[in-house]
């Protein structure tokens, strides 16, 4: 139960810096925006037929709070400007 805890609130965590980051991409309009808008439904759909398919196949929550994690990670690394190191 702490482990499914914890990984409620990374997500909610993370989430919280991917939807700024898309929020500005979609801020500055233009194609790439659209292209984004596009993309989050897309990835919304694919997540919530995941996780059906984690609880279907006799996943528990925290299974399904991993699946969402690692697609926020992959997003955040899309979304966020190139490192300058």
């Amino acid at each position: 139960m702490i482990s499914t805890g914890y990984e409620a609130i990374m997500l909610a965590l993370e989430a919280n810096r991917v939807i700024e980051l898309r929020l500005m991409k979609i801020a500055r309009g233009g194609v790439d925006a659209v292209h984004e808008v596009l993309l989050m439904v897309q990835e919304k759909v694919e997540a919530a037929a995941e996780a059906h398919g984690t609880l279907m196949s006799g996943g528990d929550v925290e299974a399904v709070l991993i699946g969402y994690r690692r697609r926020v990670a992959l997003n955040a690394r899309r979304l966020s400007p190139p490192s300058t190191h």
